[in-house]
């Protein structure tokens, strides 16, 4: 019977899903923005055989190489170059035959005949159109194309993980707070106490203990580490508890307000200015990486999430298949993960789209500000304008790009919202 039931309950998800991409379709606008995204992300993907200083094919003394793909096997430590390629300057080269990629420059390549500034229109000392900078470069002599290709990389990156961290966060809390409710959550008085005994333990342990491991180490590393103590001390309490549990010495259980902690902690967190608190972390930290500005963020948006989710929860779990479910014999967290939370995921996709074009935007603007560095992005691009307001490609460009990217993800956003729009998909 629970089987017929769920393989109709999964006929009629894929009738529901069908009917939304139908209204979706209907959107020109959403559909325009979508395909304007496939190729942001076949520019992202394909980066380096597109806009890179290294040939994509070459024969160099009889010997073929492949560089840019050679260059991911040395980057990881499973390939190294001969000895006459891995200092080479790879323009001065005798090649036999030579394919290069459509822009042969990367990001952080300097041409020393075009620095200073040079227009897309203006003249360029350069040896054929082939090396011709269509976009222009910067005072160094960077190739502003090479740099925008390394900037749509970092975008859809900084969109893609940061919101990965967020909607993990924002699904599991959420969750907890709409399936669980004020009055479902019960654990052990034995298990409750050994938890609260865990926090100072595993905070002392994992940060206090260990100084001369944050004076030493980088920050994403020992953060990393200190965070897996902590969660390894978590872990060793509650298996002595769960011993203890089968062993019958855990005490009455006890019910925990779930719901009324994680709203409140939300608060708390939506209380707190989200640009003030990313200063305030970046700051902290000394190594001005692109990948600590992603997981910040990501810490940081999951409140709207974990919201959405808390709420469709809220009316799923009264549902019929969740109670048959548990009627079934199904533990909580069984359905929960089963069945709960994937009929409840609708709105966070909408959620995703309009927080992906807000980290993009934050990127940028921690970009612009100098606060990252190291990695070439659309802000660090805005950034060399401010030196040369007459060199408006530096300010047209990235600034073009990305207030494209931040519209389709809105436009996006907008066609999910109006094509899951229960009135519409009935």
């Amino acid at each position: 019977m629970f089987k017929r039931k769920k393989h109709i309950e999964s006929l009629e998800s894929n009738a529901y899903w069908a009917r939304v991409s139908r209204e979706f379709k209907k959107n020109r606008l959403a559909v325009w923005s979508l395909r304007i995204l496939y190729v942001l992300l076949f520019i992202a993907i394909f980066a380096d055989f597109i806009a890179n200083e290294k040939p994509i094919y070459c024969k160099v003394e009889g010997q073929t190489y492949f560089p840019v793909i050679k260059s991911y096997g040395v980057q990881l430590g499973l390939d190294e170059w001969p000895k006459d390629l891995a200092m080479a300057d790879w323009y001065k080269l005798d090649y036999g035959a030579v394919l290069w990629a459509p822009i042969p420059y990367s990001a952080k390549t300097i041409d020393f005949k075009n620095n200073h500034y040079r227009s897309p229109f203006g003249p360029q000392r350069v040896e054929s159109n082939k090396f011709w900078h269509w976009l222009g470069t910067d005072e160094l002599g960077h190739d502003i194309a090479a740099g925008m290709i390394s900037g749509t990389r970092t975008a859809m990156l900084v969109g893609i993980i940061a919101m990965s961290i967020a909607t993990i966060l924002g699904i599991f809390f959420g969750a907890l707070a709409g399936f669980w409710g004020d009055d479902r959550f019960k654990v052990s008085r034995l298990r409750l106490y050994l938890n609260i005994l865990a926090i100072p333990l595993g905070i002392f342990y994992g940060f206090k203990a260990r100084p001369l491991a944050w004076y030493e180490g980088s920050f994403g590393s020992e953060l990393f580490k200190s965070i897996g103590i902590v969660f390894f001390v978590f872990l060793l309490f509650n298996g002595i508890a769960f011993l203890l549990e089968r062993a019958k010495r855990s005490g009455k259980m006890i019910t925990i307000p779930v719901d009324l902690l994680v709203m409140r902690f939300i608060e708390i967190m939506n209380s707190i200015p989200a640009l003030l608190l990313l200063l305030s972390i970046v700051a902290i930290i000394n190594d001005q990486s692109i990948i600590y500005v992603m997981i910040i963020i990501g810490f940081i948006r999951w409140t709207g999430i974990a919201r959405f989710i808390r709420s469709e929860l809220l009316r799923v779990r009264r549902l019929e298949y969740i109670e048959a479910a548990e009627a079934l014999g199904l533990s909580k967290w069984k359905t929960l993960f089963r069945h709960a939370i994937p009929n409840a995921l609708t709105p966070v996709l909408i959620s995703i789209s309009f927080g992906i074009a807000g980290a993009i935007l934050l990127e940028a603007f921690f970009s612009f500000l100098g606060i990252t560095d190291g990695d070439v992005t659309w802000g660090s691009i805005l950034k060399t304008a401010r030196r040369y307001p007459s060199a408006w490609w530096l300010a047209v460009l990235p600034g073009a790009a990305i207030f494209m990217t931040v519209t389709i993800f809105n436009l996006i956003g907008d066609g999910l919202s109006n094509a899951m729009n229960p009135k519409k998909v009935k």
